[in-house]
Order: C-alpha cells, then structure tokens, then sequence
C-alpha cells in the first residue's frame, strides 16, 4: 500500500463544474492512489505557487505528522507560477485584508476587470512567481523532506497550458518555467510529468472547466494513471 504525500494548486482538487472535496476519487491524487492501491494525503490551496507549498511544509504542524508514513513524495506544483500576475503577489493577495467589506469587493471586483487586458498588455509579465523561484522553492522543499527522509522518492509536475479568458489566453511566463524545472528536476534526479502533453487537447479543446484553466474528469483520470506510471517505476513495490 503507497501512501502519497501531495504538494499541490487548485489543478489537484479543481474538476469541471468547481473545487471538489479532497477525499474525491475523481480528482487525480486520488485516481493515482487508487491505482497503486494505497491514499493520498494532499496538502493543497487555491492559486499555490511552490512557495506557498513550502511555507505549508515549514509552517503546518498537521503536515508535519504525514512525513513519517510518506512513501512516495509528489511536488504538484509551480504550474500557478507561470501565470501573469499584474499586481505584484502581495498586493493581489492583500485583497482579502481590505475594510470594509464594501470597498474589498470594490477593489476586487476591479482588479479582475482589469487583470484579462493587463495580462494581454503587460505580454505575462510579471508572473505569479519567477523560474529561479520556482525551483528554488521545489528544491527547499525535497532536501526539507529529504533531510528527514533520505531515500524518500519524489516525483513533479511540468506546467500544464491554458485558454483562460480571466488572462486573455496569455502564457508567456510557461515556457521559461518548464525550461527552469526541467532542468531542476534532472539534476534532482526527480522526474517529471507533463501535464501538458497529458491534459492540453482536452484543455484547449474546450473539454474542461468553462475557466479555461482546470480540467474535466477525463484529464485528472489521464494524469492520475500517469502519475500511477511514474510512481511504480520509482516503488517498484508499490505495484
């Protein structure tokens, strides 16, 4: 019995009609688990960078007790990092904190009109979080964990694509992304799957969420059997 511990963004608990519960089985940690015959406990939050990730590694004491019974360590994120990002991070984020309730909703309500055609004007850029970020974040994370569990396995992901209206269709910052992790993950010696090649036709084909951006059942099924693939090759046991 694998059990799983899954670093991961909306994409892991997003389906097509909204964000499901994370015991799901049609989300695709849990399509993965399934396979292997064991479970998988997610740590995960909408818009998660790998930074967000690693401050719930540092900062969650409940994570902290899924690290001994880990076998195999899945890094679910750093594809929310490519996306444009107009108002730096914290500003966008420090949304939530404006009072009153009035002006919150205002201040929202406006940056979303304005974020489709500023992604469009502003080419991608800034992203959410930069490629050097990105790996530097995912790396924290695997030495982390690695420094308590030496020989745990670890598997990542590669940016999936996306036609979301909310940035005007604009993924600039993906393909430095993937170049940065991929790099990352051979010198990790931490392989990788390509969301994109797993999920893009569906995606761009109009077959997922109406945002454009998450996936309908029939991709979490398509990554979750490949995220099985990989996990088997890395516990041969596990099977």
């Amino acid at each position: 019995m694998t059990s799983l511990l899954f670093f991961g963004d909306s994409l892991s608990f997003h389906g097509p009609d909204g964000p499901m519960p994370a015991d799901d089985p049609r989300l695709w940690p849990n399509v993965a688990a399934a396979e292997l015959g064991g479970t998988t406990d997610l740590v995960a939050g909408f818009g998660w960078t790998a930074r967000d990730a690693y401050w719930s590694l540092v900062g969650d004491p409940h994570v902290w007790t899924l690290l001994p019974k880990a076998d195999v360590l899945v890094l679910g994120v750093g594809s929310m990092d490519t996306l444009p990002s107009p108002l730096p991070t914290y500003l966008r984020q420090g949304l939530r904190y404006v009072r009153p309730d009035g002006l919150r909703r205002w201040a929202r309500a406006r940056y979303l009109a304005a974020q489709p055609w500023l992604s469009q004007a502003m080419r991608g850029r800034p992203v959410a979080l930069p490629p050097a970020l990105t790996v530097r974040y995912l790396d924290l994370i695997l030495t982390s964990i690695r420094a308590l569990r030496p020989t745990l396995p670890a598997v990542g992901v590669l940016p999936p694509v996306h036609r979301s209206p909310a940035y005007r269709g604009v993924h600039t910052g993906r393909t430095p992304g993937v170049t940065a992790i991929s790099r990352w993950g051979a010198s990790a010696g931490v392989p990788l799957l390509d969301l994109a090649a797993l999920t893009g036709d569906h995606v761009m084909g109009g077959h997922g969420n109406v945002d454009g951006i998450h996936w309908g059942w029939d991709a979490h099924k398509a990554v979750g059997r490949a995220l099985a693939e990989s996990v088997a090759s890395a516990v041969p046991e596990s099977t």
